[in-house]
């Protein structure tokens, strides 16, 4: 069929009104309503019988999801909750931070593999012709800490590294009143890390306490707990004690000796020694174990790289901390407190400056010396104070001598004398004789 020029250009307007007409009622866009009413004429003129117009009401649909909202909203504010709205708005919890990741939450072992990556490489396994024990790099010029007891009489010595590698070592210094003593390999044979030194001062009982060492031949095994105390007193390999040493519950067995007790930062705060098993019969841990503080060390390990050995300031004393429950026997105040001496060696520096025991036996029971009663004697000076620094028990006594003196030494002691007098008394210090316990 043939479609005339005219009818042609009818059907393209009406297609074109269709398709406006389609475009608003979908909101896409929107004409001025003059506009839309001439197209409807023109499109009511041109083609009435293709095009219908009829007038369209468009409402935009409300989503559910806002509806809810909003509901939700009229909810809380009709009934009054104890729960904050904005915590019931989704708006609102989108703002929580997401949960941390068990990576971010197990801080403890970020800190345990830092200190171990750290310090691990600094700490060796000791063996002797006689004994095995643990140790640590102390400088680059080859010399590494350990115990006395560990190296004690030994011929032989060999160092392992914890990458496997073995060394020679030969002993250059001991000291049996503090329990250290140093080794030394060849310095050109393998790479030496040195530890890190930490203060004792800065440590606080409930810190974190890492142990690293060789417990029972196991090289680099580590162990944690905390310090469960300070200033503890323990036996040196002499007669004489070792003071403010640290009491920890991390795991320490045989092998651990002479290897770093560490703090978080992975400082040395001590040297591994000891362990209290309750029986000569168990050689494990049982939760109590100490470590030689490093302030000692500190002191202790230079002069045994420069001489060989290390010289301990001596009073010459034994004594207890006064108690109170002693008042009436010693005749002192109760409130006094102070290092009660109760022996002086003859002829030692305390001897020679006029320090006096106690003499005459009262019947206040100290405890049994080989199933014998030992009583308090009485007629003892007390001290109260050294270089004007306060003693309030016996270990105060201790740690400042072993802290702050060296042989020769001029101190000046403060004393209650026996009949109630004050007075202070100069002493100069002698060097200790390493006797056997």
């Amino acid at each position: 069929m043939k479609i005339s020029k005219r009818n042609l250009h009818y059907i393209l307007l009406s297609a074109l009104v269709v398709l406006s007409l389609t475009l608003l009622s979908c909101n896409i866009f929107t004409l001025p309503s003059r506009i839309v009413g001439e197209v409807e004429k023109l499109a009511t003129k041109v083609a009435p019988e293709v095009i219908a117009v009829e007038t369209v009401v468009v409402e935009k649909e409300v989503p559910v999801e806002v509806t809810r909202i909003v509901e939700v909203e009229k909810e809380v504010l009709v009934t009054p909750t104890s729960v904050p709205p904005a915590i019931s708005t989704p708006a609102q919890a989108a703002e929580t931070p997401p949960p941390a990741t068990w990576g971010q939450l197990d801080v403890e072992t970020q800190i345990l593999t830092e200190v171990y990556r750290k310090v691990n490489p600094s700490v060796v396994n000791i063996r002797t012709d006689q004994a095995e024990g643990s140790g640590f790099v102390w400088d680059t010029e080859g010399h590494i800490v350990t115990n006395d007891h560990v190296v004690q009489g030994a011929h032989d010595v060999l160092v392992t590294f914890a990458d496997g590698v073995s060394l020679p070592a030969m002993v250059v210094g001991e000291d049996p009143d503090s329990d250290l003593a140093v080794v030394e390999v060849d310095p050109e044979l393998h790479e030496l890390r040195p530890v890190e030194l930490g203060d004792v001062d800065a440590v606080d009982v409930g810190d974190r306490a890492i142990a690293i060492g060789n417990p029972f031949g196991l090289e680099g095994t580590l162990t944690q707990g905390i310090i469960s105390a300070k200033g503890r007193s323990i036996p040196a390999l002499t007669s004489f004690a070792i003071p403010e040493a640290l009491q920890t519950d991390a795991a320490i067995n045989p092998g651990n000796s002479g290897g770093p007790l560490l703090d978080a930062e992975g400082q040395v705060i001590g040297v591994n020694a000891q362990i209290e098993t309750g029986s000569s019969l168990v050689r494990a841990n049982t939760g109590i174990g100490f470590a030689i503080p490093v302030n000692i060390v500190k002191r202790v390990v230079p002069a045994l790289i420069t001489d060989g050995r290390y010289d301990h300031a001596w009073l010459g004393i034994s004594g207890q901390t006064y108690s109170p429950a002693w008042a009436d026997a010693l005749g002192f105040p109760e409130e006094t407190r102070g290092a009660y001496v109760m022996l002086v060696e003859p002829e030692g520096p305390a001897d020679k400056a006029g320090l006096r025991a106690g003499t005459r036996q009262t019947d206040v029971l100290l405890g049994s010396d080989f199933g014998q009663p030992v009583y308090l004697e009485a007629g003892g000076d007390l001290i109260v104070a050294i270089d004007d620094q306060p003693v309030k028990n016996f270990d105060d006594l201790l740690v400042y001598l072993e802290r702050y003196t060296s042989p020769d030494d001029l101190v000046e002691l403060t004393v209650l004398r026996g009949d109630g007098r004050q007075q202070v008394i100069s002493v100069t210090l002698g060097k200790r004789s390493q006797r056997q316990p």
